[in-house]
């Protein structure tokens, strides 16, 4: 059965994505050659540009689709919950877990913010899973779990103690004990019953 025009740019596309996203986390963005990738994907060079433009875009792709799956996991890990506190505390807990991810570690919190600049790295995070952290503590304080303050800074403040958890635990520091400090932050945020 022949494989329309549509179907087959998205499986280059997809192709790209993928061997991109194994070379990013890998060698970190600067060993990566786009020829190289598109070689290993089984296309050509010129199929690379055509989807990507360069390098930096095939990183900027790559580093939307690993924030949209560490989004995802973190999501899936909360929901196993109904309580809004576990809720919460699933959430972080896996995305500290996912700073053993190499995908995570190299891509996400070593060479997105140098390669995209900060302001870019935060509009993915934002876009991703960001919202999802101000979500949640927005619940929480409706439900006067957590007392009433302006979410955005809070938001902004534990996804940034919980980037650097990540990259500690990233570079060999120890998960247990990242999850235990991390109970005694969130701890400290809730109303005393």
């Amino acid at each position: 059965m022949p494989v329309n025009r549509a179907e087959q740019r998205a499986a280059t596309r997809q192709a790209l994505l993928a061997e991109g996203q194994r070379r990013f986390a890998d060698g970190g963005y600067h060993q990566v050659v786009l020829a190289e990738v598109a070689r290993a994907a089984g296309v050509t060079k010129g199929a690379a540009y055509h989807h990507f433009e360069s390098k930096a875009g095939l990183f900027r792709a790559v580093v939307s689709v690993v924030q949209q799956q560490l989004g995802e996991r973190v999501a899936t890990a909360a929901e196993q919950y109904e309580d809004l506190w576990e809720q919460l505390r699933a959430g972080c807990r896996a995305f500290l877990a996912a700073g053993t991810d190499p995908a995570v570690r190299q891509i996400l919190l070593v060479d997105a913010p140098a390669v995209l600049g900060w302001d870019e790295w935060r509009a993915l995070d934002e876009e991703s899973s960001a919202h999802h952290l101000a979500e949640a503590l927005a619940a929480l304080v409706a439900a006067g779990v957590i007392a009433d303050q302006p979410v955005e800074p809070l938001a902004r403040l534990l996804s940034g103690a919980m980037n650097e958890a990540a990259l500690w635990i990233a570079r060999g520091g120890d998960p247990h004990a990242a999850e235990q400090a991390l109970d005694r932050l969130l701890a400290g945020l809730r109303v005393p019953a």
